[in-house]
């Protein structure tokens, strides 16, 4: 019974016992890859001997700059599995972030897809701890630069060395990868994960109740390999031996329908902005889904609206899903009780807009300002607190000091939790609008806003007012061809929310600015339109 908990084992059994199982990839060359989990595994191992070859040790951190795919899933075994730690860079930040995260991490290796060669450039003579740097193609694709020297070619690394490696074996407690926050303010975290943090995350993510996950799925990734590890789908998939779909950088509506139909997939998984493209593709097409029966959508609030399209037009059904980079990520999945399944279809969506109930291995509780632990009874609302064994107990070389209080992440969210244990976020702890001493839930307000056909994103932030303190602001980027005027739009409030929550006023712009992880910039809007009621007052 006493054997460690390591990645390695993950990709020992998916070459085992689902060694034919397919791997498909749209690459950054343009072309659609196929591969299985033996070639997989061989090439992983090629690679991790090349590591090796370069002086790499235990806890050494590799970085990559890459897109999803099957090289990038190659670097998920052989460096986590060679006793390296694989840390993944967010190629949306800026070159200066991403610069500072790598120094940081004392990257040795870079690893990049062809698209961020300019990245790279921008950064090569300001990361002195990359001692390589590694273009993920072949000889054929290798991109003339100046700037970096000594580029090598991935696809020669993995040729020119053996097969041949031995997974070693040590404490399961060691680095397996690193993920950074998104740091939209401040310098970002580092959140260092072990193996026995991510085998734990893996199990508990393909249960039944959580991402449900088996062998007969074809799972497409859309969530980025660089954010949060996919989710841990690259991991889940070798252990229950799913077909994998990776869409490289083509995340277009159009592109993505084309891969979910040509490859059968029945499970995805992304952020809202994602999906908003793919549901207006499919609809401007007459298009539907033949294959696709699930779809897990976090990273930020699902709009009712977009449940009921994927529910309603295309019976794909939505798992609404929380969690957070210091949380490997996974914390809750609104996976429906045998009771609810019965209910009505309203009563069902109500439900589905909660952020749902916490896996096994995950604890939740709330809190009010003073830290007492509020009751589950679905109307108080408090500071949500976790605790787990896949969730950071202090950040990458202590940044920030210790994180807890008593045992317990704070993880920012202000959340009510029902007596069922489903958990619905109302907002973060630095969006929240106070009126008048009162709270207004701004995801509320944004999901009620989503419901309106011409209205593509919306953001209700506080603005300041001379009388109440602050007051919503409600903010909208419409549908392209749509229109929508301000009593419109603060008329379809009426009969759905009490009346003193309802938007003082509207401002329409061309588009909502996002973050590197598709969420919504809220302080942006608020260093723009914070005074905007005080001027029209």
């Amino acid at each position: 019974m006493d054997q460690p908990l390591l990645i390695s084992a993950l990709l020992t059994h998916a070459e085992r016992h689902h060694g034919d199982q397919q791997i498909v990839s749209r690459r950054v060359e343009g072309d659609v890859h196929r591969c299985t989990f033996r070639e997989l595994g061989a090439r992983a191992r090629r690679m991790a001997n090349a590591l090796d070859a370069h002086g790499i040790d235990m806890g050494d951190r590799i970085a990559t700059l890459a897109w999803n795919g099957y090289r990038h899933m190659e670097l998920y075994y052989a460096v986590s599995g060679s006793g390296a730690v694989l840390h993944t860079l967010n190629p949306r930040l800026h070159p200066d972030q991403v610069a500072w995260i790598v120094n940081h991490a004392e990257d040795r290796i870079l690893f990049f897809d062809l698209s961020f060669l300019p990245l790279v450039e921008a950064i090569v003579d300001r990361v002195p701890t990359v001692k390589a740097f590694v273009a993920m193609t072949d000889r054929a694709h290798m991109p003339a630069t100046s700037k970096i020297r000594g580029l090598l070619c991935y696809e020669e690394l993995v040729e020119d060395h053996s097969s041949e490696f031995h997974w070693p074996r040590f404490d399961e407690q060691r680095a397996s990868s690193l993920c950074y926050t998104s740091g939209t303010t401040g310098n970002p975290k580092g959140a260092l994960y072990s193996h026995r943090s991510t085998m734990l995350h893996t199990y508990a993510a393909a249960l039944p109740d959580a991402l449900n996950c088996s062998a007969a799925d074809v799972i497409l990734p859309v969530v980025p390999m660089f954010h949060v590890n996919a989710w841990g789908l690259p991991y889940v998939a070798c252990m229950v031996g799913a077909k994998l779909v990776f869409p490289g950088p083509w995340l277009d509506g159009k592109s993505l329908h084309e891969l979910i139909e040509s490859e059968g997939v029945t499970l995805s998984a992304g952020v809202p902005t994602v999906w908003q493209g793919l549901l207006a593709h499919a609809e401007s097409q007459g298009q539907g889904f033949k294959s696709m029966r699930r779809t897990i959508i976090g990273g930020s609030a699902c709009p009712p609206a977009m449940t009921r399209s994927f529910q309603e037009q295309y019976g794909v059904h939505v798992l609404h899903a929380w969690g957070m980079t210091e949380m490997s990520p996974l914390g809750t999945v609104c996976a429906l009780k045998p009771a609810q399944l019965a209910l009505g279809d309203e009563a069902r969506l109500a439900i589905q807009a909660k952020q749902g109930r916490a896996v096994f291995g995950v604890d939740m509780k709330i809190v009010d300002a003073e830290g007492k632990e509020l009751p589950h009874d679905g109307a108080a609302a408090g500071e949500l607190m976790v605790c787990g064994p896949w969730i950071i107990g202090s950040y990458f070389k202590g940044d920030g000091g210790n994180p807890l209080v008593d045992g317990w992440f704070p993880t920012g969210d202000v959340a009510t939790i029902d007596a069922e244990g489903f958990m619905q976020i109302t907002d973060r702890s630095k969006d929240v609008i106070k009126s008048g001493g009162e709270w207004i839930g701004s995801i509320d307000l944004e999901n009620i806003a989503m419901a309106h056909p011409a209205v593509a994103m919306a953001a209700c932030i506080a603005a300041r007012h001379a009388k109440w303190g602050e007051r919503p602001l409600l903010v909208v980027a419409l549908k392209p061809g749509k229109s929508a005027t301000r009593s419109e739009l603060l008329g379809f409030y009426e009969g759905r929310i009490a009346k003193w929550w309802t938007p003082d006023d509207v401002v329409f712009v061309d588009s909502i600015p996002l973050g590197a992880t598709g969420k919504m910039l809220k302080n942006r809007l608020r260093d723009l339109f914070q005074d905007h009621l005080l001027a029209v007052a």
